[in-house]
């Protein structure tokens, strides 16, 4: 049983994998401990909130702990993996959920052979519904995959994936729940625009968007064919969807997952 998970990092993205653990009980508050060298405030912030560990000094954090997750900014990661590099062993594994950082450039910055998995959660982690991809580095086994997923499965679903196509789904689940919130603001903004009250537009918009993803995962028919179902011939939908076809709806998504992908690939350079 997991007794002690580090936080390398204090951002956004480590505040909603501790809300998800602490609200499933996975894990003991008092064993969890966060680390962010440059913001003290942002620490007693973390610490008030949830109960949790926090210091400044990383080599204290990453003591005993079984798990370290380095959860900073790419452009960060070889300045925080230096400066704990030799306080890390080889019984100790690392999940890195920065966009972008291979795990063999992960490796290469410690001195033996660590055993590292990568990661991708997303937002909604901190509510439990997380969608996670997590790819092994080439020293983890198969046990160190079944371990991240059984942690990263505290916060939502999780799927296993090769290295190759991370790039990929930081583009699609990672940058996604921005995707999904730009698309209600607009729907939002249409329908006040067009008369409706900005509380009914909410709520409605919200439970739309609830439902059809529930029914995505919940119903054996794909989106093409749930999509139909809606669809009535000259109705509604379809005059709603004709106007998508007619501005490239699908080759904007296209672009805008790609444009994704391909800023994963330069941050990972």
């Amino acid at each position: 049983m997991l007794t002690k998970l580090a936080f390398i990092g204090a951002g956004s993205m480590t505040e909603a994998m501790i809300s998800g653990i602490v609200n499933k009980g996975f894990l003991k508050k008092d064993n969890i401990i966060v680390t962010n060298r440059r913001n003290q405030e942002r620490l007693n912030f973390l610490q008030e909130k949830y109960q949790i560990h926090c210091v400044r000094d990383s080599k204290k954090a990453v003591k005993d702990a079984e798990i370290i997750i380095l959860s900073m900014q790419p452009f960060d990661v070889k300045e925080a993996v230096q400066s704990l590099e030799r306080s890390v062993t080889s019984d100790q594994l690392i999940i890195s959920v920065a966009a972008g950082i291979s795990t063999e450039f992960i490796s290469s910055l410690f001195h033996e052979h660590v055993p590292i998995i990568r990661a991708i959660p997303n937002m909604p982690a901190s509510i439990g519904l997380a969608a996670t991809a997590i790819a092994k580095g080439e020293s983890a086994s198969e046990e160190h995959v079944r371990v991240a997923r059984a942690l990263f499965n505290t916060i939502g679903t999780t799927a296993v994936i090769e290295e190759e196509d991370m790039h990929i789904v930081t583009g699609l689940s990672g940058s996604g729940p921005a995707f999904v919130y730009y698309l209600a603001e607009a729907m939002e903004k249409a329908a006040v625009e067009l008369g409706l009250e900005i509380g009914a537009a909410k709520t409605l918009i919200s439970q739309t968007f609830l439902g059809a993803g529930k029914m995505l995962l919940q119903t054996n028919n794909s989106a093409t064919e749930l999509r139909k179902q809606v669809m009535s011939p000259a109705g509604t939908t379809e005059a709603g969807i004709n106007t998508l076809v007619n501005y490239e709806f699908e080759r904007i998504i296209f672009e805008c997952i790609k444009s994704a992908r391909d800023r994963s690939i330069e941050l990972g350079r």
